[in-house]
């Protein structure tokens, strides 16, 4: 991602966007949905794209018939997206403190609803404020996943947003957003930077503080899932930056039961959901492959036992004969890793060292780098 003095943020489809938008795109998993995606009037449309300011992705797994908030849903191609994910039986719901936005997106509902083929609309849009949800109307636990993408960062009070998600997600619920963080505590002269605001830099979280609110709050750990880094290609702004460096980062917060393994345990991934039948990637250290034993640490057995991903996985202590198939090993526990600025790293010199065969593949036919 590379931000300038003077940029548009809105994000194509594909390539790198600039400023709050990242260049993520629709995931392959979607299949032939993308492209449908893609031709509807508040996903592609001139106007929309304009207003689209997110940083990342914000589409988790397992989706089906869930109940979804979108913290600063713009013109709602978030939200859009998610509810032909989310199924009939399913609900989206847009929260923005813009009234045009909400104005935009809304124009949409019919469309939508007979392109998807629903009796009935599943997405709603409100005009409110992402730290004062419950003025908006919005109950306690009545949320399975809240996501918001690239909307925190401008809101001074994060503690207060992160509070709202936590109360109105159900026990066993995920925030699941994008935004975008700093290699280190932000001065004065960067937080008060009109340009930097208004590029979500100046508002940016140091990431380190994001596992000390979550823990304040009641959320179990963040899980990084993606991380980039952004450059800054601008000598005025290069100047006001110094030493600090900021990435667009993806993590998952659940909101989890404290009861659960208290050890590490062997997991066995059953496969079968939607998009990920045969290799489920639940974050930046755990990829889940059907049938494979997994070793993991005790706080990812409580999530995967304590959300929506319960019934998709067999969980034993260590030690507890696991029944597996043929030419299936156990995998030993590595390091976790939870630092955005390491993960961006290592992602760019995995992908420096990447050179695309004759077929278009990674390092040759061996995809070994």
């Amino acid at each position: 991602m590379t931000v300038g003095l003077r940029v548009r943020r809105w994000a194509p489809e594909r390539g790198a966007g600039a400023g709050c938008a990242g260049g993520a795109s629709l995931p392959a998993w979607a299949g032939p949905r993308r492209w449908s995606w893609l031709r509807e009037p508040a996903v592609s449309s001139r106007r929309p794209r304009r207003q689209y300011y997110g940083c990342g992705l914000v589409i988790p797994e397992h989706l089906e018939n869930c109940w979804i908030l979108d913290l600063g849903s713009g013109g709602g191609r978030d939200c859009y997206v998610l509810s032909q994910l989310v199924g009939e039986k399913g609900h989206v719901t847009g929260i923005d403190m813009t009234k045009g936005q909400v104005e935009v997106a809304e124009k949409y509902l019919d469309y939508h609803m007979e392109k998807y083929g629903f009796q009935a609309s599943n997405v709603t849009f409100i005009h409110g404020y992402i730290e004062k949800l419950g003025e908006a109307g919005i109950k306690n636990e009545s949320y399975d996943i809240v996501v918001s993408n690239c909307v925190i960062n401008l809101v001074p009070d994060k503690q207060q947003v992160l509070q709202e998600a936590y109360r109105v997600l159900k026990h066993g619920g995920e925030l699941y957003f994008s935004d975008v963080y700093t290699s280190l505590e932000l001065p004065e002269e960067i937080r008060t930077h009109k340009v930097l605001w208004g590029e979500c830099l100046g508002g940016a979280l140091y990431w380190k503080e994001l596992a000390i609110l979550a823990q304040k709050i009641g959320f179990c750990p963040p899980r990084l899932v993606t991380a980039n880094l952004i450059t800054i290609q601008n000598k005025e702004l290069e100047r006001v930056i110094g030493d600090c460096r900021f990435v667009s980062a993806t993590f998952r917060l659940f909101k989890c039961s404290k009861t659960g393994p208290t050890k590490r345990c062997q997991v066995i991934y059953n496969g079968g959901i939607t998009g990920h039948e045969k290799e489920l990637t639940f974050d930046a250290n755990f990829t889940f492959k059907e049938g494979e034993i997994v070793e993991v640490d005790e706080e990812t057995a409580a999530i995967l036992k304590n959300s929506r991903f319960a019934q998709d996985f067999l969980i034993r202590p260590i030690g507890e004969k696991l029944p597996i198939s043929g030419g299936c090993s156990a995998l030993e526990l590595k390091d976790i890793i939870t630092d955005p600025f390491k993960l961006a790293e290592e992602s760019d010199s995995m992908k420096s060292r990447c050179v695309p065969d004759a077929a278009g593949g990674c390092c040759g036919t061996k995809k070994s780098c």
